[in-house]
């Protein structure tokens, strides 16, 4: 079927390639039309607006910022999807956004007749390239259950959380539980090296037990080698912490691990970190302890 893709940045760019390798007819856009430009080779078309692209799509997926701008590539006058979108057809949002924005949108979609999920996603730009991306659905069960044909192409691990706005909340507190892990890395590291461990090897003898995680498998070495390239900006991360305290200051759930991580996110963004990968937090961590930047020290032999 035709595919609409809006918004081909480090996540949205290898879903759509998934997609196109899966035999789907693809039409993409995206506000830097440059990252567009290599879909060309592959056949697919390059839309000048969101509704053009949506022109004759079955189904729509956006992977764009933040809820302002998944809102204009919706919406906005002249120019926005719903302009080019069928009833009948399906929005499936991967952005992460403010659940009463998710709900709000699929209203808006719903007066339509256009179908919505919500499907926030986690698993970072290496599990967007396999398709191994863990998808957090809010939508009817209908829609979700149309859906599915998509969302298995690009993750494995699909789960219907609720009803509009559901797989929001299901992102917010997997950010929530990310920035603690992440923060608690970055201190453990620091507590090696303080002691005078080689955090390398500790960071092997931890690594199969109680204290294995994704972050651990994925961004310990960029905290071992003090390095952070691009991979999940941390100014999104702290968009998304944003969402996540606003929502627990309406539901007066007080989350201070949270509060503490996104301070420290505030503090490197200010230093310039806006674009490091989010580990880029052990930064702030040594700091505090006095430690000297650059890798850790590793030996040779224990």
């Amino acid at each position: 079927m035709r595919v609409a893709v809006l918004g081909l940045g480090a996540m949205g760019a290898p879903m759509a390639r998934n997609i196109h390798a899966a035999g789907h007819e693809l039409c993409v856009f995206n506000r830097t039309r440059e990252r567009a430009l290599p879909f060309a080779t592959l056949g697919a078309t390059i839309a000048e607006t969101p509704a053009a692209a949506a022109r004759g799509a079955a189904v729509l997926l956006v992977n764009v910022s933040d809820t302002p701008d998944v809102t204009g590539m919706l919406f906005a006058p002249g120019s926005g999807a719903v302009e080019g979108l069928s009833a009948g057809s399906l929005v499936i949002d991967c952005s992460t956004i403010a659940p009463a924005a998710a709900r709000a949108h699929a209203a808006r979609l719903a007066e339509h007749g256009i179908g919505c999920v919500d499907a926030p996603v986690s698993g970072g730009p290496e599990g967007a390239a396999r398709g191994t991306l863990a998808i957090m659905c809010g939508a009817t069960t209908a829609d979700f259950e149309r859906a599915l044909p998509i969302l298995k192409l690009l993750g494995q691990r699909i789960v219907h959380v609720g009803p509009p706005g559901a797989g929001q909340i299901a992102k917010a507190v997997n950010q929530v539980v990310i920035a603690g892990t992440y923060q608690a890395l970055a201190e453990g590291l620091a507590l090696a090296a303080g002691l005078g461990a080689d955090a390398t090897r500790v960071l092997d003898a931890i690594s199969a037990g109680a204290a294995r995680s994704w972050v651990l498998e994925n961004r310990a070495g960029n905290m071992l080698r003090d390095d952070y390239p691009a991979g999940f900006r941390m100014k999104l991360h702290r968009k998304d912490l944003r969402i996540a305290l606003e929502e627990a200051e309406r539901a007066g759930v007080r989350i201070p691990l949270t509060e503490l991580v996104a301070a420290c996110e505030d503090r490197l963004i200010a230093a310039g970190l806006g674009d490091a990968d989010v580990s880029a937090l052990a930064r702030a961590v040594r700091e505090d302890a006095h430690l000297p930047p650059g890798p850790f020290p590793h030996s040779e032999t224990p």
